[in-house]
């Protein structure tokens, strides 16, 4: 059964940017864009890099470690080398803190 779980405050996710963290033992990116919340599995699908360190452009983040590119809004890769997509998990801001369903 899935739940919302608090992992952080908005003020912990500075526009522009993401965090990692652990949900119940599942590492998950957390990425705000001008005031959108999104989050996604932090491991990229080719190598494991880590996507909450890679480069943003609108909702699309760049690993850093091989260039695969994902969509956030839907978990999708849009370029290789990555083979698949990451899943995209459910956000939800309630006052100032950040709720992740896993």
């Amino acid at each position: 059964m899935s739940e919302l779980i608090k992992v952080a405050e908005t003020k912990d996710v500075p526009a522009g940017k993401a965090i990692a963290v652990d949900v119940q033992g599942v590492k998950v990116a957390i990425f705000n864009i001008d005031g959108s919340y999104y989050a996604v599995d932090d491991t990229c699908t080719h190598k494991g890099g880590p996507l909450s360190e890679g480069e943003l452009e609108g909702t699309v983040v760049t690993c850093p470690w091989h260039g695969a590119t994902f969509d956030l809004c839907t978990g999708n890769h849009l370029g290789p080398p990555a083979p698949t997509g990451v899943t995209r998990r459910e956000v939800k801001i309630e006052g100032g803190d950040v709720m992740v369903k896993v």
